[in-house]
């Protein structure tokens, strides 16, 4: 069954990166990022969720200190509700060179790497941005689960300038102490 719902997500995000983006403005990306403060837990505090994160509550993105220029990474998630199925997937981030560390490929089932911009970072590693050139994904996470409504504003005006359609932004369900 995982490995069936792996596929299927390759899949759609495989094709969705096979259609055109050239009328499309570049996208940002995060002049640097240092992966050692980069890693560690991200809660998801809204996103344009791929069909596998349409029901995440309580979405957590961990991402290990780079080895060999992967990233071991674990998304887990409830489903449907504060007390659903807890959900897990492993993918592998890959870097890509020359990109001060903003851009990965991200790989849930082998051959396919997934597109993963680290679109904003801020000074102190506190709030985050991750989109795709294509626009059709994009995660808002913090290192908290709970952010303040003024920086959600300010984040959320971001994700807007780069082009995505705020109508498919989701927040994402988070409790503020976790067990």
């Amino acid at each position: 069954m995982f490995l069936l719902k792996a596929v299927l997500v390759s899949t759609l995000i495989l094709m969705s990166a096979c259609q055109s983006t050239s009328n499309m403005p570049p996208i940002t990306t995060a002049n640097y990022v240092d992966l050692e403060r980069f890693a560690g837990d991200w809660y998801v505090i809204a996103n344009i969720p791929t069909f596998i994160e349409t029901q995440a509550y309580n979405a957590v993105e961990n991402y290990q200190k780079p080895v060999d220029g992967k990233i071991a990474t674990t998304f887990t998630f409830n489903k449907g509700g504060f007390d659903g199925a807890r959900k897990v997937y492993r993918p592998t981030g890959f870097v890509r060179e020359n990109t001060g560390n903003a851009i990965w490929g991200m790989q849930f089932i082998w051959p396919i790497k997934a597109e993963y911009r680290i679109v904003y970072i801020d000074d102190n590693y506190q709030y985050t941005i991750i989109g795709r050139t294509k626009r059709d994904y994009v995660w808002l996470m913090a290192r908290q689960p709970i952010i303040p409504d003024a920086d959600y504003l300010r984040l959320r005006q971001i994700i807007d300038d780069e082009g995505y359609d705020l109508a498919k932004l989701r927040k994402v369900p988070q409790q503020a102490s976790r067990q």
